[in-house]
């Protein structure tokens, strides 16, 4: 009877610590569960994107500036060490003045040696003329060309040269000719003297009292050197 007792109890123990056993073990299921099991979709949004205007818009970070007085001046300024404080002006002085030297141009001797030249044109029968304004016309029309023939005339060579000429109411030269047994033979001094009635001309119209339509001249140019 009591080796029956006994045998009880240690079947009793033996089916107890099977139960713990097998209930601590996950994978003993006494119930199965028939249901499916369901396939799990895992989906990924994408962060949206701020618009382009918005970035646009967006305004940059600005860095705070560097404090920089307001006002610099002479004095705040600092020379380099290795300047020297002392002699920086004296030299600039000095550079100063050796730029702005400069030497004097060499004179340059002229190959046509200066000469006092003398031109006149003395009257021709100016007695016999009784007219004063013909007399004062002439006068001018001989100023005229004698200073045409000063700026012609840069020879050494001398001599007269007689000519005669007609000069219209308006002042025209029409004509002029060279008395040939009066005028140096000299073909320079003859060129000078033709050229020179020329550039005079033209002279002035002619004063009220010389009605005429056209006057002639004579006159007789003369090259000097003193």
């Amino acid at each position: 009877m009591s080796s029956n007792r006994v045998l009880q109890i240690c079947l009793l123990i033996s089916a107890v610590t099977h139960g713990v056993i097998l209930f601590q073990n996950t994978h003993f299921n006494l119930f199965p569960n028939n249901k499916k099991e369901k396939r799990l979709e895992v989906s990924y949004v994408k962060e949206p994107q701020k618009p382009l205007e918005y970035a646009k818009s967006a305004t940059p970070k600005i860095e705070p500036l560097l404090k920089i007085p307001s006002k610099i001046t002479a004095d705040k300024r600092t020379l380099p060490p290795f300047v020297d404080r002392e002699n920086i002006f004296k030299r600039d002085n000095i550079n100063i003045q050796l730029e702005s030297t400069f030497s004097k141009p060499a004179f340059i001797k002229p190959d046509i040696i200066a000469i006092k030249k003398k031109i006149s044109l003395p009257p021709i029968n100016i007695d016999k003329i009784n007219n004063p304004s013909y007399i004062s016309y002439y006068q001018i029309v001989r100023e005229k060309i004698r200073r045409a023939a000063y700026q012609n005339y840069t020879r050494t060579e001398v001599g007269e040269v007689y000519l005669s000429f007609i000069i219209s109411n308006a002042g025209y030269l029409k004509e002029v000719r060279l008395i040939e047994g009066k005028s140096s033979p000299s073909l320079y001094l003859r060129d000078i003297a033709l050229r020179s009635i020329k550039d005079a001309s033209p002279f002035p119209n002619f004063p009220k009292e010389l009605d005429y339509p056209q006057l002639s001249f004579n006159v007789i140019i003369s090259f000097e050197i003193e």
